[in-house]
């Protein structure tokens, strides 16, 4: 029977997903992140059927979510995307940490995925962490510079007052550099990656994980069941079933 536990791993509210008769077995792990104004609980259909194929699933509710809301305004919270990306990369090797050392995991068998802003989050894990197995985006963008780039923009056209100088600006977009996968498609080495988006998405155009994934599939000439890119021409920013059900098929292939 799979148990949904909500608990805290590393000071993070998470919902811990496991089989109740495997609970204190180590296990490879799964780290599933949400979007942008979402939290754990929505994504508990990807928690559930990964707990089901054997794998321990975590749900963290990301800086300023869910139960770590703190009632900011939208602006605020807008202005906060991009430290909530980085923070929540930090978080992820947190929680990984305190799993090991608590002997519940496989620790050469980690996938890490995510959805909107999770898949963001998960371009930038992979850039930062070798430990990574694998890894699944799914409406996420690799190219951070560039989304920055196009975010400010967007802010500038509709007029929204943007609270930081051109120079404050400029350092923020060099602080995201080194979390860039467009910029180090290198640091994948190869590892398992999947990328799923909307063609018709909105929010995050699915050109940046296109124009990446053509980017990329040339370093895994010769392996290329190790990367697979899936652009739904009728899908806009909602997951669909197909790319949940193909989510769980990756890891139980490639972790």
């Amino acid at each position: 029977m799979v148990i949904i536990e909500n608990e805290k791993i590393a000071q993070i509210p998470v919902l811990h997903v496991v089989k109740e008769e495997k609970k204190q077995e180590p296990l490879p792990l799964i780290i599933f992140v949400h979007g942008f104004t979402s939290a754990k609980e929505h994504n508990l259909h990807f928690g559930y059927l990964l707990a089901e194929a054997g794998y321990r699933v975590i749900l963290p509710d990301v800086l300023y979510h869910g139960e770590r809301e703190k009632n900011l305004t939208e602006k605020q919270l807008q202005l906060s995307f991009w430290n909530i990306v980085v923070r929540t990369i930090a978080e992820i090797e947190q929680i990984k940490e305190e799993l090991n050392r608590r002997h519940l995991i496989e620790a050469d068998r980690i996938g890490v995925a995510g959805t909107s802003m999770g898949g963001i989050v998960t371009f930038g894990a992979l850039a930062t962490y070798s430990w990574i197995k694998a890894a699944v985006s799914l409406m996420g963008n690799p190219c951070y510079e560039a989304f920055f780039d196009a975010q400010i923009a967007m802010a500038k056209k509709m007029r929204i007052s943007i609270p930081f100088t051109d120079e404050q600006l400029q350092k923020e977009k060099e602080r995201l550099a080194k979390y860039d996968l467009s910029l180090h498609p290198e640091k994948l080495q190869g590892r398992p990656l999947m990328i799923w988006h909307g063609v018709r998405d909105q929010v995050v155009p699915y050109q940046y994980t296109y124009e990446f994934y053509e980017q990329i599939k040339p370093l895994y000439q010769g392996n290329e069941e190790r990367v697979k890119g899936i652009f739904d021409d009728k899908a806009g920013h909602k997951v669909t079933r197909e790319a949940f059900l193909e989510t769980v098929k990756w890891f139980v292939q490639h972790v």
